[in-house]
């Protein structure tokens, strides 16, 4: 049986040898990009290239990355969602396009991965008339002709809400399942925007799990993108072929191929096993969680066991990339994942001090893929074992009022739950079965008005967000590009003043301010503040050219080059240097950037703050 690891390096090699470049796993933690939080999937790090940006490497590219989706926190528990996982990826910068990709991927699941061609369905997009996008019937017919090939007969499904799994097994699907961009459907799109039809992979379980005959949806007829778990998708090729404009969509120049497929999900397709927490990726996580509460992965207990080990394998990979638990953006998520490990953990076994063991299992399984996480096990166990600490004595204040606005209010309700959840951390589905044990009612509207308070705070919550991260360097604004320019003059004024101890830490970019954090033991005086600003503003008035030079990372690094993330960087990498009679600075940076320091207006230090420990902080306008 396929391990995975062989699973990821048969996949960068069969690109490899297709001339793609192999590029290392980015951090889960976005550089310079302030739309999001985390890396999210694996064209994020990739979206300068698919916007026309010349990658260093060329124009194949493959690489398997790590992701972390927030927003499937509420659904894991089920036997296939998770927020951590590695998406194998391989891009085309406006070389090949459709027949290639469909081509490839079919061949490497069935000739290196070795699954049934007659367990593959495929799904394609229906058209928009709304936008004047006709349906995909390329892809279709490609597909067709590649089934043939291999002596099935796949009929095309017009209607795929319809079924016809009996009858076909290429299904056309609207906007909403088979259409792919950063914002979601066409009407989700701001103008700029990129996106495309994409064509995705499913495999299929079969009828012996009975899966569709006792889910809710018994009674409507099974399709690919049913939701009863027959089907499984495990690859989809994003066709980015189009721009939202004034006028409608306009085909891009630049046709681009963006293909990610989930590890976890193709290895559990290998074993033809529809729990992905029974693989290898997850299995010696449970089966510690089965020795230290004496509680077995059974029915009863599945959504407990899959939630400890989706979260805190999650954690452990937000941690190893230098996340720390925290009350604010990415640090509040990994204090929830945690928070959320230890209650779920409680519903198991009231001792909790052996949670922290998980970290070591977690560290031995990624050992190959991710040596500097083993390197680092000890530590994490530490961290995560303190926060659990903690969070022990909230969650004791928690359950104590739990046990009196219930008591006051003789039924749980929605607006109290939601209270909970926000104050607490305590998801619906635990003070369901807090209150259940406690036998206190359930009020009827108990779901739909927490869902109603989840909305409201949803929607605040991103009138927020929108304001904070407004033209972000996503969205390549003018100032913002600026400002990540800027980084490169304050990292060298900072090294000029302070010593050359100092190297970068992070950042993050909107177009009205900058922040910027570096390694320093102590904070940075006033006198030194202005040094630095003035130094800084000096050379944007001295109007020095910004020259891109792409060459080999090793010759780089001699030749003088900073880089604050090396690993994340490929053999070939862009350097940025600052001027040419007088050098300024040379990073190694992905860009984009302005052509000179006269295009960056005079800055000001307006903050300076501890970040952590050795860590400064300071901020620009």
């Amino acid at each position: 049986m396929i391990t995975a690891n062989q699973l990821r390096h048969k996949y960068l090699d069969f690109f490899a040898n297709r001339k793609h470049a192999v590029v290392p796993s980015s951090l889960l933690i976005p550089e310079n990009d302030p739309t999001t939080l985390f890396t999210t999937a694996g064209m994020q790090p990739m979206m300068p290239f698919l916007l026309g940006e010349e990658h260093p490497v060329g124009k194949r590219i493959t690489n398997s990355q790590k992701c972390f989706r927030a927003q499937d926190i509420e659904e894991v528990g089920d036997n296939r969602h998770t927020t951590f996982f590695e998406m194998l990826g391989n891009w085309s910068l406006g070389d090949y396009f459709k027949k290639e990709q469909l081509e490839w991927f079919f061949q490497f699941l069935i000739d290196e991965v070795g699954l049934p061609v007659d367990k593959l369905f495929v799904t394609v997009f229906a058209g928009s008339e709304k936008y004047g996008i006709e349906s995909d019937q390329e892809s279709a017919l490609i597909w067709q002709e590649l089934f043939s090939q291999r002596d099935i007969d796949a009929g095309i499904i017009e209607n795929a809400a319809e079924g016809g799994i009996d009858k076909g097994r290429i299904f056309y699907y609207p906007a909403d399942k088979n259409w792919w961009s950063r914002a979601g459907n066409p009407d989700d799109m701001p103008l700029g925007e990129i996106g495309g039809p994409d064509s995705e992979v499913f495999y299929d379980f079969g009828p012996e799990f009975k899966y569709h005959e006792n889910s809710e949806f018994a009674q409507q007829p099974c399709h690919p993108n049913c939701e009863c778990g027959r089907f499984l998708e495990i690859g989809n090729s994003v066709f980015m072929q189009y721009q939202k404009t004034q006028d409608g969509f306009k085909e891009l120049p630049q046709k681009n191929i963006d293909f990610g497929g989930g590890l976890e999900r193709i290895l559990a397709a290998t074993k033809h096993q529809p729990d992905i927490f029974k693989t290898e990726l997850f299995w010696p996580i449970l089966e510690k969680v089965e020795e230290h509460t004496g509680q077995k992965y059974i029915k009863e207990n599945k959504k407990h066991f899959r939630v400890i080990a989706d979260h805190l394998k999650a954690a452990v990979m937000l941690i190893n990339d230098n996340v720390k638990p925290s009350n604010k953006d990415q640090g509040y998520m990994v204090r929830r994942l945690l928070r959320r490990s230890l209650r779920h953990w409680q519903f198991l076994n009231e001792n909790t001090h052996q949670l922290s063991d998980l970290v070591l299992v977690v560290a031995g399984i990624y050992q190959q893929p991710f040596p500097k996480l083993f390197t680092n096990q000890e530590k994490i166990k530490e961290i995560v074992s303190q926060e659990i600490g903690k969070f022990e004595i909230t969650l004791e204040k928690g359950l104590k009022k739990f046990n009196q606005l219930t008591s006051e209010n003789q039924k749980l309700t929605g607006v109290l739950a939601y209270d909970l959840y926000q104050t607490y951390g305590f998801p619906l589905e635990m003070s369901i079965e807090e209150a259940k044990s406690r036998k206190i009612k359930l009020d009827k509207n108990l779901e739909k008005d927490f869902n109603l308070q989840k909305k409201l705070h949803i929607k605040v919550s991103k009138r927020g967000v929108d304001q904070r991260f407004k033209g972000g360097l996503a969205n390549s604004a003018t100032r913002t590009i600026a400002y990540h320019t800027a980084t490169h003059l304050l990292h060298a004024a900072l090294r000029e003043v302070l010593g050359e101890h100092v190297i970068q830490k992070g950042s993050h970019i909107t177009e009205k301010r900058l922040r910027f954090d570096f390694s320093h033991p102590k904070a940075v005086d006033r006198n030194e503040l202005k040094k630095i600003e003035n130094m800084v503003n000096n050379w944007i008035k001295k109007d020095l050219p910004v020259i891109k030079k792409t060459m080999d990372k090793n010759k780089a690094i001699k030749a003088g080059a900073l880089a604050a993330f090396l690993d994340k960087y490929s053999e070939t990498v862009d350097v940025y240097q600052i001027g040419q009679d007088e050098i300024v600075s040379q990073e190694i940076c992905g860009g984009p950037h302005v052509d000179s320091t006269g295009e960056i207006e005079e800055i000001e230090i307006f903050k300076e703050k501890s970040a952590s420990a050795g860590v400064r902080r300071v901020y620009l306008r």
